[in-house]
């Protein structure tokens, strides 16, 4: 393909030109031109040739040119001066190839004839143009495209590990901290609890952007729980109900632990917790309700900077395949998650 374009099709492209300029000129003395003396026509031929791969080479060594100055500042402006000097360039060579041609054949160079010998090439340079530029355009927007995808991919991902670093001081002090006040009462649950803990340590280190099967967030959260009822009151009343069809969904990691942490953070009250997990036809239907500490309403807090970074994070990961409703009633904090996971 290389080969042609560079060796055989300059030559069409002349011959292309001449053949224009003929049946033109033919028709409009009712002449033809295989009638005319064979050197003439191989003359005039041979000149269009000449055109041909001039042409094309003065074309191409433009748009290498452009390709390097401006190759990032494609605008209106760009592409103007660009085809003013290739319709420059062209007409240049039609007076210097084209026009001297038609002085010294047949009965020698009209008005018509530089009309015809000028308008034709440019007309042809300009279609020639349109396409080649059209091909390094698109290459152009794709090649951007796919750069500010990357860009904005590496962004996110920027953020998302940020987010997820932010879970981490916040759990590591609850969790040290219970395994501290459980060694002075309880030696072996308190190696129990260092087994759990680094179980869940070792699963939150997971890389944030792949997802893992809703079995696996389960049981983390499984895990957390129990290392949460540790340090929790003799009061909680828990209830946990997961679907058993919930197995191999695919999910993003860690969304549903801020809620649980959420709920253990701010429990009072009648100390009652609901984590309800099911199958829904659009998706994950994860559910989380603790009872609130009897006080004013204004002055229970119900939420932090992990249900923040959460919102964010679903935005990031589920762009309008999701929702999050947080809502208090009968003084209970809820909070219903649905997630359409990946079938």
């Amino acid at each position: 393909m290389k080969f042609f374009k560079k060796y055989i099709f300059p030559g069409l492209y002349g011959l292309l030109i001449y053949f224009t300029i003929r049946l033109l000129h033919d028709l409009a003395v009712d002449t033809q031109f295989w009638k005319r003396d064979l050197a003439l026509n191989i003359f005039e031929i041979l000149c269009s040739i000449l055109l041909g791969y001039l042409s094309i080479g003065i074309f191409e060594a433009l748009f290498r040119f452009y390709d390097k100055r401006w190759s990032h500042h494609l605008n209106y402006r760009g592409i103007l001066r660009e085809l003013l000097v290739l319709v420059a360039a062209n007409l240049l060579l039609a007076y210097l190839i084209l026009i001297p041609m038609a002085a010294f054949t047949d009965d020698g160079l009209s008005w018509g004839d530089v009309a015809d010998l000028t308008m034709i090439p440019t007309l042809y340079a300009l279609i020639y143009y349109g396409i080649a530029r059209s091909r390094s355009w698109l290459k152009a927007y794709v090649d951007n495209k796919m750069l500010l995808e990357k860009i904005t991919n590496e962004h996110l991902e920027t953020e998302l590990k940020f987010l997820k670093a932010q879970y981490h001081p916040h759990f590591l002090f609850n969790a040290l901290n219970t395994i501290y006040f459980q060694m002075d009462e309880d030696l072996p649950g308190a190696k129990r609890s260092i087994e759990q803990f680094s179980e869940l340590l070792r699963y939150q280190l997971y890389d944030q952007q792949q997802q893992v099967p809703v079995l696996l967030e389960i049981d983390y959260l499984q895990s957390f729980v129990e290392l949460q009822k540790i340090r929790s009151t003799d009061k909680l009343q828990l209830q946990i109900a997961f679907d058993p069809q919930l197995n191999t969904q695919l999910v993003y990691p860690l969304l549903f632990l801020p809620l649980v942490e959420n709920a253990f953070k701010f429990i009072g009250g009648d100390y009652q917790m609901l984590i309800d997990a099911r199958i829904k036809e659009d998706g994950i239907l994860f559910r989380v309700e603790n009872s609130l500490p009897f006080v004013s309403p204004g002055k229970t807090e119900t939420g932090g900077i992990g249900l923040e970074n959460l919102k964010r994070r679903l935005n990031l990961l589920y762009p309008g395949r999701h929702s999050l409703k947080l809502f208090r009633e009968n003084n209970q904090f809820k909070v219903v998650l649905k997630l359409e996971y990946e079938r």
